[in-house]
């Protein structure tokens, strides 16, 4: 009787052991989105409803950060200018990704070469990229007006023009991320089984009729994801505007992820930095939302 006991208590505790494997092996996972996203954002939001600068103590505001921040001009000013980044950057990113994978989907000479050669600017650093380009943009100094005055043209100002600044940046973005959207148009794209191209040409089809009624069709959940992740990423542009521009001129590429930096690291308004955080996360999360909705019926 004993020993049977012994070994109903030895299985148990087997089993106990065994169900409680899983959480041992996910338990740094859970630390880690506890420590990093579920406390900051829990301390995010407790921030909204506080006025502190850092160094002296916090003081209760109430709602006070939310009724500055829809009176705020510059803030919808910032959301304004991104928009207008996006309403380039995303079109541009999507027609010249598809473009390029198109391509390097050809049966072309040195094609491994040109595909790595797309994606280089991707794992390069932002800051790099960043300050290459703006050598290129200088009003005097950069590359591209010492070009246009060359042959007998005027020069463009390219980040000191208000009504062009924020397009030029929008042009840098693109190139900068094109590779990643290029490659995931490449495994799209090379996912089309050949026989419908096939039989399209038996059919006489052209170029064209191919791309649009076989191509276009089959891709359709990777131009959702590219759409999605191109609009998250210009929801969050930041370098490129703090580096070329500094917001400038008269805050025409003030993005509105700057300013909340410029919020919280230059003027010290740590509360009402986090409440414009979590109003414009709330406000990506509802795009990215409608966008989904809106693309999976046609996916």
């Amino acid at each position: 009787m004993s020993t049977a006991l012994a070994m109903n208590k030895k299985k148990a505790g087997k089993l106990s052991k065994a169900k409680l494997l899983p959480y041992l092996m996910v338990s740094p996972y859970l630390l880690f989105v506890l420590v990093f996203v579920v406390f900051p954002v829990l301390f995010c939001l407790f921030l909204t409803f506080h006025k502190w600068n850092i160094i002296a103590p916090m003081q209760f505001a109430g709602m006070d950060n939310y009724s500055r921040l829809f009176q705020d001009r510059l803030f919808w000013k910032a959301i304004g200018n991104t928009l207008k980044f996006l309403l380039l950057h995303i079109p541009l990113q999507l027609i010249v990704s598809l473009l390029l994978a198109w391509l390097l989907n050809q049966k072309i000479r040195a094609v491994s070469f040109f595909r790595a050669s797309f994606f280089m600017p991707v794992i390069v650093s932002g800051v790099v990229v960043t300050i290459l380009w703006q050598q290129l943009l200088g009003y005097d100094t950069g590359l591209i007006n010492k070009l246009l005055m060359s042959i007998g043209l005027n020069k463009v100002g390219w980040l000191v023009d208000p009504d062009m600044a924020i397009y030029s940046i929008a042009v840098m973005a693109t190139w900068k991320n094109v590779g990643l959207y290029v490659i995931l148009f490449l495994v799209g794209l090379q996912t089309v089984p050949p026989q419908y191209y096939e039989a399209s040409e038996l059919d006489g089809a052209s170029r064209w009729q191919q791309f649009y009624h076989i191509t276009l069709p089959m891709i359709n959940p990777t131009i959702f994801m590219v759409v999605i992740l191109s609009t998250i990423g210009g929801f969050s542009l930041f370098i490129e505007p703090y580096i070329m521009t500094g917001g400038g001129p008269l805050n025409t590429t003030l993005s509105a992820v700057l300013y909340i930096y410029k919020q919280a690291f230059q003027y010290y308004n740590m509360g009402y930095s986090a409440t414009l955080g979590f109003f414009y996360a709330i406000m990506i999360m509802t795009v990215v939302v409608l966008q989904k909705k809106f693309i999976e019926k046609e996916v």
